[in-house]
């Protein structure tokens, strides 16, 4: 009976270890994603007094809204948002459905294509874009006043319709054909072969029936995307201050640079987005848990949409797209890395080396490349264990308050990276015990952690939630302890879609800006942040080298991901 009672002790006492353990990573969790944005919100309130003193009240918001181009900033984000997703959702769908659904022919290839559009970082592309369209020195605009004698080029890249082309031929089509393939691969062919039967062709089976039916995944991709295309920073940085065009993001990064920085109406103004996102964010949630819509059912058919004539101008339609997205404005990159003044053909001297010379004999392009090292791949370390223990807990525990880990780990995949960057620079510099870790790649870290949290530990609980208990068990019997069998049982069973994280966060990291834009220094400066000072700056031909640079980088790691996991039995 004793011995009984020493057992029960024993087994009581490992139990309130361990949720204690999960609580110290629920406090974690609180601490890094809920306090940035609760000092943000305290400290939009917080106004200093003219003898020094602080004290709470409304002054932050008057003199945000005072400020000269805030209310155009707000608009302007909404209307470049709402523009390009109107454009962005047909051919998002259109490629989706003939990818997913049709008898397309080079099918591996196309899918290929679109994976390297989603890896690609858009400060190169960029870079591509503005040597075609520059209005200026554009390639294509001096070509068309060549030709057709137009007294000057009729594109001008930096315009508002030059931004929204930007976002349309950016990666958001190739998110939506990741996020929408797998439901539109699962849908029942029995309706499409029931539509063609009754006589409609093949595009009004698309609008009358699959669209109809993907409605649910349709809506949810669509709230998705339009919130993290509210995080964007980088197009509008370059494009936007020659033509004095802010967006929310980039008007946030102006007050706190600025040669007296506005910390109060930077945060009443990342504060005043959230407000205006809540109902998004409350309305995608509702829509991911009202999902009724069965396209899989006893009995299942996965029959092809045949597209009969239209199989080779569909492909011609998709690689053509594909290509302009990719390998055009990559070229065009490439080309501009040894021209001696970005752009211009006409001059004595066009091609030269000297830009390659002097970067790669400046030290500052190897510290930052250190900087992404150490930045991409800690993050990327840190972050398959870290969203491994808290997918573990969410899905494989009874620990009480795993809903509430849950919610936080959704919460970053709501909130543009711009704002928890401001709410990180806060916490860093307004909190002493943090204040030494300013200006070091931990912070850059963290930051980036935050970020690629949602999809890290959403991709690891849907693997494990397919998982037996049988080992765990067996594990336990044999007196394995949980964060025994957790890394020697459960660990290397998850080891693909951990490598698969461990890719896409290293990618992330590699070419993330909007998330850490306000907590690089120049001792932490990464390649993605140095390419965007030498573009600001007007240093083309120096930041396509640094392009080039990320891209290697970024699909290089993509590439030997896949070669490793393919040579180990995993695939990528």
């Amino acid at each position: 009976m004793a011995e009984l009672t020493a057992a029960r002790r024993y087994a009581a006492f490992k139990w309130e270890g361990r949720s204690l353990f999960y609580t110290a990573i629920l406090a974690i969790l609180i601490l890094l994603v809920l306090y940035p944005l609760g000092l943000l919100l305290f400290n939009s309130f917080v106004v200093t007094a003219p003898g020094g003193g602080k004290a709470l009240g409304f002054g932050n918001w008057a003199l945000a809204w005072s400020q000269p181009g805030m209310v155009d900033a707000i608009a302007n984000t909404f209307k470049v948002v709402l523009v390009s997703q109107i454009i962005i959702f047909p051919i998002g769908i259109l490629v989706t459905w003939l990818l997913a659904r049709t008898d397309i022919p080079g099918k591996p290839w196309l899918d290929f294509f679109i994976w390297v559009a989603f890896f690609l970082p858009s400060l190169p592309l960029l870079l591509g874009w503005i040597m075609l369209l520059d209005p200026n020195f554009g390639l294509l605009n001096q070509l068309l006043v060549s030709v057709f004698g137009f007294a000057q080029g009729p594109f001008n890249i930096y315009s508002f319709w030059g931004i929204i082309f930007c976002h349309v031929v950016g990666r958001h089509v190739s998110a939506m054909y990741i996020f929408l393939a797998p439901a539109f691969r699962n849908m029942d062919s029995s309706l499409e072969e029931a539509s063609r039967v009754s006589g409609r062709g093949a595009l009004g089976t698309l609008l009358r029936i699959v669209m109809p039916v993907m409605t649910p995944a349709i809506l949810v991709t669509f709230i998705i995307l339009l919130i993290h295309a509210l995080e964007t920073f980088e197009i509008e940085r370059v494009l936007g201050p020659p033509i004095n065009f802010y967006v929310f993001s980039t008007k946030i990064y102006q007050l706190v640079n600025d040669t007296e920085p506005s910390f109060g109406a930077a945060m009443v103004l990342g504060m005043t987005i959230l407000l205006f996102m809540a109902p998004l964010i409350l309305f995608q949630q509702y829509l991911g848990g009202k999902r009724s819509y069965t396209t899989v059912t006893g009995h299942f058919k996965a029959n092809m949409t045949r597209l009969r004539a239209m199989r080779v101008p569909a492909f011609i339609l998709v690689l053509g797209f594909c290509l302009f997205i990719t390998v055009l404005p990559l070229i065009f990159l490439l080309m501009g890395t040894f021209m001696s003044l970005f752009g211009f053909f006409n001059i004595e001297r066009v091609w030269t080396l000297q830009h390659w010379q002097k970067l790669l004999g400046d030290p500052i392009l190897l510290s930052s490349l250190w900087n992404t090292l150490k930045l991409a791949g800690g993050t990327a370390a840190i972050g398959m264990l870290f969203y491994a223990l808290l997918a573990y807990i969410s899905v494989r525990t009874k620990y009480r308050a795993r809903g509430a880990l849950d919610f936080l780990t959704w919460i970053p995949a709501t909130i543009p990276g711009i704002i928890l960057g401001l709410g990180m620079l806060w916490m860093f510099l307004g909190t002493p015990v943090f204040r030494p870790l300013y200006g070091t790649v931990f912070v850059l870290i963290i930051a980036l952690l935050i970020n690629s949290m949602t999809t890290g530990v959403q991709l690891i609980k849907s693997n494990m939630v397919q998982l037996g208990n049988e080992l765990e068990e067996a594990s336990a019997v044999a007196g394995g302890s949980w964060l025994y069998t957790l890394r020697r049982v459960v660990m290397p069973i998850l080891a693909p879609v951990l490598l698969s994280v461990g890719t896409l966060t290293f990618i992330s990291a590699s070419r993330n800006v909007a998330n850490i834009a306000m907590l690089v220094t120049n001792d932490n400066r990464p390649l993605a942040m140095l390419q965007l000072d030498y573009m600001v700056d007007g240093r083309s031909e120096v930041a396509a080298i640094v392009g080039i640079f990320v891209v290697v980088l970024t699909i290089g790691v993509a590439i030997v991901a896949r070669l490793v996991g393919k040579r180990a039995g995993i695939h990528v």
